[in-house]
């Protein structure tokens, strides 16, 4: 009874964060589906990587916010629907709702055939900025998660070589950790500069943080 009673007080502290949280309230006004949005819209602030006319691939995209955000940069004027001046593409292997100007899709990001399908929806364009939110289901045993974040990362990474513009950027989440400085140094070997930031709108207790490499060392081409 005594985990039980624990759990119920755990879920209560969060609920009462999330309800009273600034980030929240400012995703429910601006129409963001989730509070991440902040996240990616302080990256790019900071870091002027989004503009109309790009293209930009979003991996992990469910449930949608960091597309909606990318969409409103696009758009000449803002808007979170109309005229856009680039194109989206989003994966992820849940579903997620559409987004007026996001071309989505559904599956996992490590299957051969996921990637392909990527490859196609990208019809041979270069992607300017590639973001990713990709985080696994996390089992609590560090070694056996620190193993399975880098994995996703190392995807990602292996994908913005593949596809992005010689000056384009990649953006993923990764976590503070087992295993942390190794990714640092994946991304020092494969971009010019590397920018580690964890965002005002990512809580304090998650160990959380994001990398951005910007200028792609070599550009393998895809």
């Amino acid at each position: 009874m005594k985990v039980k009673t624990k759990s119920k007080k755990v879920n209560k502290a969060w609920l009462n964060d999330h309800v009273n949280d600034p980030y929240v309230k400012l995703a429910q006004r601006e129409g963001y589906r989730a509070r991440a949005a902040y996240k990616l819209k302080e990256i790019d602030e900071a870091l002027k990587l989004i503009r109309p006319g790009q293209v930009v691939v979003d991996l992990g995209s469910a449930p949608g916010a960091w597309s909606q955000y990318v969409r409103r940069r696009l758009s000449p004027s803002g808007a979170a629907v109309g005229e856009l001046e680039g194109a989206i593409v989003a994966l992820d292997i849940l579903p997620m709702e559409p987004i007026e100007g996001v071309s989505f899709l559904q599956g996992d990001f490590r299957e051969d055939a996921v990637l392909a399908h990527l490859h196609e929806a990208l019809g041979g364009r270069p992607v300017d900025v590639v973001v990713s939110d990709m985080a696994p289901n996390l089992s609590g045993i560090e070694s056996s998660d620190a193993a399975r974040i880098a994995h996703l990362v190392e995807l990602a990474v292996s994908f913005a070589q593949d596809h992005l513009k010689p000056d384009g950027a990649l953006v993923a989440k990764v976590f503070h950790g087992s295993g942390y400085s190794q990714l640092v140094k994946l991304f020092k070997e494969s971009f010019r500069v590397v920018k580690p930031i964890k965002p005002k709108a990512s809580r304090d207790r998650s160990s959380e943080t994001f990398l951005v490499g910007m200028g792609l060392k070599q550009v393998r081409g895809g």
